[in-house]
């Protein structure tokens, strides 16, 4: 449990005004004093991260955010800090002191809540504070609101097993690979070695792709793309091969025709966010004009080599394809821009390090500002003239529709 990504957790986020108790009511739930509590408001300053587990649901994130009502400034980054964990937020709690209620910046809230497409729960907290009649109004009020007093530890083990049942309630993830194919079937996974790969370990989307075939009952072969043919030949029956976007030009030429061929990224387009979205936004790949102005963004940090493909390879590649300079942008982390209407494109990496949450809200304000967003392994894809091929194992479960999602493929370079 403790060694899950974050990015497969399930980020639950602690929203309210300052001094509401959210550091106090989170370290009540999980028993850790992992944020500082005080008296004085706004003693957290900056969003506060904690990855654990959360028996019995499993591994999860908590955040604890600075108060929403934090002044001046410095306060108004706080809490536009704040309000950026919303986008990777997949589940919220937020606090009330009923003493000190400010009922617009609550109904502000719940209102991204909702924008964000984020269940959440009611918290009033400090009830050792209330007297009787003051809490039959709050309870009037709040019908559906839970009631604790977080340092007294009054009904928390209540509060904890209610949240636990509303997050297990809540969708589970899909798989990656063992919904288009069925029991017994065979992948070959592409996972070529240079000096991006990790030494003494594969990079977690292979990981989690060889996780999944075992989970589903497929039958995974993990091969260099130097050794690709000769394990083909010696192979009876592959169903799929799944390469690294980078070699999907050369493993284009080793794979036979009639067997699947798709890409990590292109599968975790599928996983993490919006396939056919992605796919169309690749279209605007054929609009680009020289100076177009690219937003290309990574989900991880890491250092940067010549083999690099977000900084290096696509730029590079694009720019010899359509044969014009483009002025690109980089962005890492979850240092995403809101506003992104300045844009011509945005292309996103395969998102293993994102929780799916913060991926689909991505895309969604991208479509929202009217600004197309595909990913690496779908331009790569493009670039190769390989994107319909890439894209036939969806076409099975009609999730990808050739002829409308992919207006334009030109051919390979």
């Amino acid at each position: 449990m403790n060694t899950t990504p974050s990015a497969n957790r399930p980020h639950i986020a602690f929203y309210g005004n300052r001094n509401a108790g959210k550091s106090s009511l989170l370290n009540a739930v999980i028993g850790q004093e992992i944020s500082l509590v005080s008296s004085v408001k706004g003693t957290t300053t900056d969003p506060v991260t904690k990855a654990m587990e959360l028996i019995p649901l499993g591994p999860v994130v908590f955040i604890d955010t600075a108060g929403l009502d934090d002044d001046g400034e410095l306060g108004a980054l706080r809490v536009k800090r704040s309000l950026k964990i919303l986008q990777r937020t997949d589940f919220a709690v937020y606090v009330i002191d009923p003493l000190d209620f400010d009922e617009s910046a609550f109904e502000s809230t719940v209102h991204n809540f909702k924008k964000f497409h984020i269940p959440y729960m009611v918290v009033i907290n400090k009830i050792d504070t209330l007297s009787t009649s003051d809490m039959i109004t709050w309870k009037e009020n709040f019908p559906h609101a839970f009631f604790v007093s977080a340092e007294k530890g009054e009904h928390i083990l209540d509060f904890k097993s209610a949240l636990i049942d509303r997050i297990q309630s809540e969708e589970s993830d899909p798989p990656i690979v063992g919904d288009i194919l069925p029991y017994g079937s065979s992948v070959i996974l592409v996972v070529p070695i240079d000096s991006e790969a990790p030494k003494g370990r594969i990079i977690l989307p292979q990981v989690q792709v060889i996780r999944d075939c075992l989970d589903h009952g497929i039958k995974s072969y993990v091969v260099r793309d130097t050794e690709l043919t000769e394990a083909l030949s010696e192979l009876k029956s592959v169903d799929l091969v799944i390469t690294d976007s980078q070699a999907f030009h050369s493993v284009d030429k080793m794979v036979p025709d009639d067997i699947f061929l798709t890409s990590f990224s292109i599968l975790f387009a599928r996983y993490k966010g919006d396939l056919a979205g992605l796919v169309r936004g690749a279209n605007a790949l054929d609009s680009l004009k020289a100076g177009s102005k690219i937003l290309i963004s990574e989900s991880c940090t890491h250092n940067h080599s010549h083999e690099d493909i977000g900084r290096i390879k696509i730029p590079r590649g694009l720019e010899k394809y359509f044969d014009q300079s483009f002025d690109f942008t980089f962005r890492m982390g979850h240092d995403f821009p809101d506003d992104v209407s300045d844009y011509d494109l945005v292309i996103h990496c395969g998102s293993c390090m994102l929780n799916s949450k913060t991926m689909r809200t991505r895309i969604q304000m991208c479509e929202d500002q009217g600004v197309p967003i595909t990913n690496y392994g779908v331009v790569l894809a493009y670039l190769s003239g390989i994107l319909s091929r890439s894209l036939e194992i969806f076409t099975k479960s009609d999730e990808i529709n050739l002829e409308k999602d992919i207006l334009n493929v030109k051919k390979s370079i």
